[in-house]
């Protein structure tokens, strides 16, 4: 049943930085052309440059270079139809101001809009602003909900560590209440993570084998081909534990190890993420972070013929940084379910190739008949992938044919480029529309990020000066540090991914 989203106003702090033209601009355009927006609907962009409502609109919506292929086969009078729906607000040199205009302003918007008094507050600035940004709300009454609700939507990171997460929670929940704050996780918003729900709880031949008896070990990776580009001097102070590992792969995390919600309801989920990220194994003695974890950082090399810098000489870094552009963690949930099942999750920048998965690596059979099939080291396995490629596979065995009982590894797949007729929505547009419609499903919850922050500050505190850590140099363009795979106990290496789902030829017949 398709949800109702009720009139409302967006109000975006930043308006005028790159995140509202190239994903949240693009986000409202899609839900406008497939008409998911509500009958009355404006969106007012507030930052502290100097522009008029017209300047806006052309600036983000007319001759945005992340609309313009978009725009070219559309009517004009379309076009106008969703570029009227902009307007701008002035704040000044300073966002930390008094709000006596903005409240003008989005009492007159909702008045002649007819928007019901129903608000988004969309922080697109630095996390630093976010308190002062809702004391400064609060301070002219625009946190309350007599007339109309009221909502906020902040962006990562969530703090900077366990203290800074758990004093941005307290500094926001002293103007909103925890039910209006929306934390927003873009990796929550794709399909194929959310899949992971589906394929576990929905399918009964799943269900019965997530556990510790027929589960050996599950396996992370996030890769990026890319360097840091032009985010060297926010990178030098966050590192891939923070810019990837505490929010989007632990909330995948959460989602492979949670119990079966009650329902599906926001809140039934959101409570078992909790428990989920609760039960993890906080690793506090050196001995455990040293056998446990592995940083490292790309050093120049030539990738495709072309010389890439290594990460000490991209703009913004420092050229003796020890900030770790190579992250690999190995730990375990304390649960019934997940009893001694380890968990292998990495993240890097320049890496082969731009891949995000899962993978969830099936027991071998306890009694082996094929002792010389070839079936050794040739586990079932089930991949969900996340980018690019997104879809299921299954790697189970077969008989290779002819005499004997050789087997083979064959492939099942599902992609959802296959379904032809079905839309996935963009992540920020799925995050978006469920904000607009009071679903914090996909929204990280405060007792949330700081669950998140408890298991990862113990690894950062150590990895900043603990004794014996090492970082370890890699080649710009290849799979981390060499001894990466001396994390994988007994199992001997990481699964290097492909773009392409199916990588390997596998065996099946096809006639």
């Amino acid at each position: 049943m398709t949800k109702k989203t009720e009139n409302q106003l967006l109000v975006i702090f930043g308006a005028s930085g790159d995140l509202t033209a190239r994903k949240l601009v693009p986000a409202l355009f899609n839900l406008y052309l497939a008409r998911q927006l509500p009958e009355n609907f404006i969106v007012l962009g507030a930052s502290r440059s100097d522009m008029t409502d017209n300047e806006f609109r052309s600036r983000v919506v007319l001759e945005s270079r992340y609309l313009k292929p978009r725009l070219e086969d559309l009517k004009d009078n379309y076009i106008k139809g969703f570029s009227d729906k902009f307007f701008y607000e002035d704040l000044g040199s300073d966002y930390n101001t008094h709000y006596g205009r903005l409240q003008k302003r989005i009492d007159d918007l909702n008045n002649k809009y007819h928007l019901d008094g129903n608000v988004i507050y969309y922080l697109s600035t630095p996390p630093t602003l976010y308190e002062p940004i809702a004391k400064r709300l609060a301070e002219v009454g625009l946190n309350q909900q007599e007339n109309g609700w009221k909502r906020l939507i902040v962006e990562k990171p969530f703090g900077y560590d366990l203290e800074s997460g758990m004093q941005l929670n307290r500094g926001l929940q002293q103007y909103f209440s925890e039910g209006q704050i929306f934390r927003i996780d873009h990796y929550l918003g794709k399909e194929t993570v959310q899949n992971l729900l589906v394929t576990r709880f929905a399918n009964s031949i799943f269900e019965p084998l997530w556990n510790r008896n027929y589960i050996n070990h599950v396996e992370i990776t996030n890769a990026e081909s890319v360097g840091v580009e032009k985010r060297g001097g926010y990178y030098d102070k966050s590192g891939a534990l923070r810019d990837m590992f505490q929010n989007h792969l632990l909330q995948i995390v959460s989602l492979i190890v949670m119990e079966p919600p009650i329902g599906d309801a926001p809140e039934d989920i959101r409570n078992e993420k909790v428990k989920a990220l609760k039960s993890l194994r906080i690793m506090r003695t050196d001995k455990e972070l040293h056998d446990n974890t592995i940083r490292g950082q790309y050093v120049a090399s030539e990738v495709s013929g072309e010389k890439v810098k290594g990460y000490r000489e991209e703009d913004g870094v420092d050229s003796s940084s020890t900030t770790e552009t190579y992250a690999a963690i190995k730990f375990f949930a304390d649960n019934w379910r997940w009893k001694d099942v380890p968990f292998y999750v990495r993240t890097a920048k320049r890496m082969p190739t731009k891949v995000t998965e899962v993978v969830i690596h099936f027991k071998s059979p306890h009694h082996h008949i094929f002792q010389n099939s070839g079936v050794n080291n040739k586990d079932n396995k089930l991949i969900i992938r996340i980018q690019p490629d997104e879809g299921v596979l299954i790697k189970f065995g077969v008989k290779v044919p002819g005499q004997g009982f050789k087997v083979e590894r064959a492939n099942l797949d599902f992609y959802y480029s296959s379904l032809a007729k079905t839309r996935v929505m963009e992540a920020y547009e799925r995050l978006l529309l469920d904000c607009m419609q009071g679903d914090a499903t996909l929204y990280a919850r405060a007792d949330e990020v700081e669950a998140a922050w408890e298991f990862v500050d113990p690894i950062l505190k150590y990895w900043e000066s603990g004794k014996d850590v090492r970082m370890y140099g890699y080649a710009a363009g290849v799979w981390g540090p060499e001894n990466a795979d001396e994390l994988i106990d007994g199992i001997g290496y990481w699964r290097n991914p492909s773009s392409n789902l199916a990588d390997d030829p596998g065996y099946c017949v096809i006639c």
